[in-house]
């Protein structure tokens, strides 16, 4: 008997409209492995009564023998991530602040979801506000890893990364200020897509003209799956000023990529520790390059590195800080504040406007910069993480290779490039270390080519055979 939890999510969508398999079945399937798997993992939370989710598959049933389908994602079972609001479900951004909170409307890419026909069956976990690259919270503790259930499951995105890895989901929403479609990625050996700032639109909070670091993304098995789940969330939408008009994001069946330039970044020029065997088993995806044609220069960014750090911990607190200002004033709330949200909120009480400015005019630099380096090359190649996946009981690495970490996130500095310039940045599982951990990279591409990227995403997932199914 077929597993449809192991059908890619374009092939789950074929086979529910042409009726091979009906959609309660589907969701029969996906919540059984839920509750096989789930209580271990802890990937997907406010899961929803199994009979009212099972009516709504019926409907959907009945939608199609009466010859009507609400889109690609008909009958497809999704859990929204913890940090996004969808109508009737809990929302509680993984804080005791927000335990007894019900979202009151949909974020708009979980309503472009939910208009595409997915069943939203619950949520995926996230670590507290979304702060930090481990999924644990006070409210529903931690996701583990499904290769390793003592190891971490990244963040902020774990909860959706570990739903897809073990086939709880066919495909889920994240979101990434900070590597949190990238890292989990790679923690999780799935596919993640950080897209062009403004492809996915946000208009959410009461401030939406300079968060500029953060996008919401799909998490998905394959890049077809990515790049479908892409399509749905993204397009202009007059809520977000900010957001990207229309764009085609299909995929060709086969591109040629013979002659592509990469330029591979690895460690910067030593600028970054590794842990052991992780940079390693990283540049093997090199090799997969090369085999379809790619010429790649190992190079060294000739940008101030320390420089882009000190700018994006301002540009980070900046944005972080302020939101969660009125909640620290209430001491009665701070008390159930974790040391993350504290740790940002007091660093942004003592910043300045210049020093706030300095960082944008530092952040300007770093996009000049990268421009040149497009003039050059056509995708840049880098780690998606600085480790492997860590104790789950630990809080976060605090050393990496002898050196001391100074701050809760300065272990995945390797992300904040893309972040800084708003570039659409596909993470690709890279394989597995002798630990049995898996690792992955970030190909970047140019701004705003998203769809140029997904298709040479592609290109890299056909030549290296990935296997996203491993888990029995």
């Amino acid at each position: 008997m077929q597993d449809v939890t192991r059908l890619t999510a374009a092939e789950l969508s074929r086979s529910i409209h042409a009726r091979s398999i009906s959609c309660v079945a589907v969701m029969e399937a996906y919540l059984d492995r839920i509750d096989r798997l789930n209580p271990t993992l802890n990937a997907i939370i406010s899961l929803r009564e199994r009979a009212d989710i099972l009516d709504d598959a019926r409907i959907c049933d009945r939608a199609l023998t009466d010859g009507h389908s609400h889109g690609w994602m008909h009958g497809f079972p999704i859990a929204i991530k913890d940090l996004s609001e969808a109508k009737g479900l809990p929302c509680t951004w993984g804080s005791k602040l927000f335990e007894n909170f019900i979202g009151q409307t949909d974020d708009i890419h979980v309503e472009r979801i939910r208009a595409a026909g997915a069943i939203i069956i619950g949520k995926t976990n996230t670590p507290e506000m979304g702060l930090g690259s481990h999924t644990a919270n006070s409210v529903f503790g931690a996701t583990r890893n499904p290769f390793d259930n003592g190891r971490s499951a990244g963040g902020s995105s774990g909860g959706a990364a570990v739903a897809v890895a073990a086939r709880l989901l066919p495909v889920a929403d994240g979101s990434d200020m900070m590597g949190s479609l990238r890292n989990p990625a790679a923690f999780n050996n799935v596919v993640g897509f950080r897209p062009s700032f403004g492809r996915v639109p946000s208009g959410k909070g009461n401030e939406i003209f300079m968060r500029q670091l953060g996008t919401a993304g799909p998490m998905a098995r394959t890049v077809q799956d990515a790049a479908l789940l892409l399509a749905t969330q993204a397009g202009y939408d007059m809520r977000d000023p900010q957001s990207l008009a229309d764009e085609a994001l299909g995929l060709a069946p086969k591109a040629d990529h013979a002659g592509t330039k990469i330029a591979w970044l690895g460690d910067f020029g030593g600028y970054l520790p590794f842990e052991d065997g992780v940079l390693n088993l990283d540049r093997k995806a090199l090799d997969v390059f090369s085999a379809i044609g790619c010429e790649i220069d190992e190079i060294v960014v000739a940008f101030d590195m320390d420089a882009l750090w000190t700018s994006w911990v301002t540009l980070r607190t900046f944005n972080v800080a302020n939101g969660l200002l009125p909640l620290y004033h209430d001491t009665e709330k701070r008390k159930l504040m974790n040391v993350q949200a504290i740790w940002e909120i007091e660093r942004g009480l003592q910043q300045t406007t210049a020093e706030i400015f300095d960082a944008s005019v530092v952040r300007s630099d770093w996009y000049k910069f990268v421009c040149t380096l497009f003039e050059r090359y056509d995708y840049l190649v880098m780690p998606s993480a600085q480790v492997f996946p860590f104790d789950v009981n630990r809080t976060w690495p605090d050393e990496i290779a002898g050196r001391r970490m100074d701050t809760y996130h300065r272990w995945m500095e390797v992300v904040i490039g893309p972040s800084m310039a708003g570039l659409p940045v596909a993470a690709m599982p890279a394989g597995f270390g002798a630990n049995g951990l898996p690792s992955g990279i970030q190909i970047i591409g140019k701004p705003r080519g998203d769809r140029q990227l997904l298709q040479f995403a592609l290109a890299y997932e056909q030549a290296a055979g990935i296997d996203t199914t491993p888990l029995a």
